[in-house]
């Protein structure tokens, strides 16, 4: 039992942010009334953005090497949540909430909060950026997915049920 206490990482510099970060936002996704994405569509999207986000922690983590959240040897529950419920919450607030009109407008705001949630994590400590890259990379990154890629996918998903 000690071991598994010890492998959820509790002492982590900073563990706080994406723990409250990650249940805020879930709460705020799974709270928000559905007005532009069903339930079927919120459970198709978490699963797609999800995966999505565990493989680019494979990826930005481990095989480029770029970050490093809480101790970099094991996944805490800090790392879980992060990769787990701040993707998928954004994801699912983003295509909720934005129009066809709206959709710059949320992509850039959306991109923002993105970004100053990843500088919290490095703010308090829990992230440790290796690769100053990473700074430039990820708001890019962020833009991209936030205004192609997910209403991409939402379209997808509306074709085919």
């Amino acid at each position: 039992m000690e071991e598994i206490i010890n492998r959820l990482d509790l002492g982590a510099a900073g563990l706080w942010f994406p723990v409250t970060v990650s249940l805020l936002l879930a709460l705020c996704m799974l709270l928000q009334p559905k007005r532009l994405v069903s339930w079927v569509e919120l459970y198709i999207t978490f699963g797609v953005v999800g995966l999505a986000a565990w493989l680019s922690d494979v990826l930005v983590m481990r095989v480029l090497d770029w970050v490093d959240l809480g101790d970099a040897k094991i996944t805490g529950i800090g790392e879980i949540l992060s990769y787990t419920l701040i993707p998928t919450s954004l994801a699912i607030l983003y295509l909720n909430l934005t129009t066809y009109e709206k959709r710059w407008r949320n992509s850039i705001l959306f991109t923002l909060l993105s970004f100053l949630i990843q500088a919290g994590m490095e703010y308090v400590g829990y992230m440790k950026v290796i690769s100053p890259l990473i700074l430039y990379v990820s708001p890019i990154f962020y833009l991209i997915v936030f205004r192609f890629i997910l209403p991409l996918h939402l379209r997808i998903i509306q074709r085919q049920h």
